[in-house]
């Protein structure tokens, strides 16, 4: 019997598992299950508590002897709990969803909300955000019902719109470059919402606060609603400082560890010196060189800088796509706004600035190979990293004084 544990069509690159063990001390199984197992799973009722995932937040809902008023009023049950045989079922999803709005700061009274997709976590939005004071709750689906406003009608007629939650899979990993809507032309905006976790920081986030809108993904919800699941599953109470320990050490596993400066500052050797429990180092330039087969010097003299560029980009993309890394990265990554935007999805800029009298040339740098090209290098760039870093690690007598350093600051932010 596994008592405990999650049901969904797919679970690979869930978190819940991990949540789980660290709030409470019981195995907790992903069962990824298909449509036709369903009703033989309900059947058995061979589980103690479970949490329950897309797409069967409504589907489970017949199976079910009793349904708490918030899970009838959203019409979806993500937690159950069999006590003697008789299921309960629970919609958790509102507490987390209410605790995130919470934690980015937003009154939602009196504002105008955008809610992007229809499924279950949708109807979890819109009766969140009605509990809460808005104004007016509108519901934005590809498909225009009664029910339903369009993304065509949203940009074109509800641009005052003041907040947006998005429910729906826009952005989430595999497809990280896509985005739900534009939310360039929404001059009100105040804040946005992001139910998607993986990775850390959507498109959507990642507009919402280039433009200076408050703006946070999901795992602060998925968090907050595994609390309320396992206070249901055990009959218990976590207390606030509890669960919100227990989000920081999840983000702190998750959140990539990005090393940025000059050629020659010492960020791989940095990054050697951060042992950090299940965390795997990535030099970007060792990558290109072996996807390319053969070292960046020859691959600049062969087909460009260009060429050399747009392959690091693509390096870039597909090391910072996955989370609990720590990324060594080449000194002009950070020129490409399109390498910032990946690795802010699922990291934090840590920018080794060290100071122009300790770098020295070398001929492996074709762009910095005399101390001249250098010292021009470092004066055209040195504005970009202090722009683009989260953090600024001063130039300090070691590079494990320099690691130390992006530990501490790590763990401050996190906190």
């Amino acid at each position: 019997m596994k008592q405990y544990g999650c049901i969904g069509k797919k679970l690979t690159h869930s978190f819940s598992k991990e949540i789980h063990a660290r709030l409470a001390d019981y195995e907790y199984h992903l069962m990824e299950l298909a449509e036709e197992e369903i009703p033989p799973f309900f059947a058995a009722k061979d589980f103690a508590a479970i949490n329950v995932t897309i797409p069967y937040k409504q589907t489970v809902i017949p199976y079910l002897d009793e349904v708490s008023d918030i899970a009838t009023r959203i019409g979806a049950v993500n937690t159950i709990v069999n006590r003697a045989g008789k299921l309960y079922g629970y919609n958790t999803d509102y507490y987390g969803m209410k605790a995130l709005i919470d934690r980015v700061g937003l009154d939602l009274r009196g504002k105008k909300v955008l809610v992007l997709g229809t499924g279950g976590t949708s109807k979890t939005a819109r009766v969140v955000a009605t509990d809460l004071g808005a104004s007016l709750v509108l519901t934005v689906s590809r498909r225009k019902t009664e029910e339903f406003i369009t993304y065509d009608e949203a940009t074109a007629l509800h641009t005052d719109a003041e907040i947006i939650i998005n429910t729906t899979p826009a952005g989430m990993y595999p497809d990280c470059e896509s985005v739900p809507m534009d939310i360039g032309g929404f001059s009100r905006l105040e804040g946005v919402i992001d139910a998607v976790y993986n990775p850390l920081r959507t498109n959507l986030v990642l507009d919402a606060m280039e433009r200076g809108i408050k703006a946070e993904g999901g795992l602060y919800m998925l968090v907050m609603q595994a609390v309320v699941a396992v206070e249901r599953f055990l009959d218990t109470r976590i207390p606030k400082e509890t669960a919100d320990r227990v989000f920081a050490s999840v983000l702190a596993s998750k959140e990539n560890i990005v090393l940025t400066g000059m050629p020659g500052s010492g960020k791989s050797t940095v990054g050697r010196l951060l042992d950090l429990e299940g965390f795997e180092l990535f030099d970007t330039d060792t990558e290109i060189e072996k996807r390319c087969g053969c070292t960046i010097k020859e691959l600049i003299a062969e087909q460009g800088e260009t060429a050399f560029r747009d392959l690091e980009t693509q390096v870039v993309r597909d090391v910072s796509s996955v989370s609990g890394r720590i990324i060594s990265t080449g000194g002009g990554a950070i020129l490409r706004a399109e390498n910032l935007r990946c690795l802010r999805r699922n990291g934090r800029l840590y920018f080794i600035d060290a100071d122009l009298s300790r770098l020295r040339a070398t001929g492996d740098r074709p762009l910095s190979n005399t101390q001249d090209k250098l010292t021009k290098l470092y004066h055209d760039r040195i504005g970009i990293y202090r722009a683009t870093a989260d953090v600024t690690v001063p130039d300090l007598p070691t590079a494990k004084a320099e690691a130390d350093y992006i530990v501490t600051k790590r763990t401050e932010l996190i906190l």
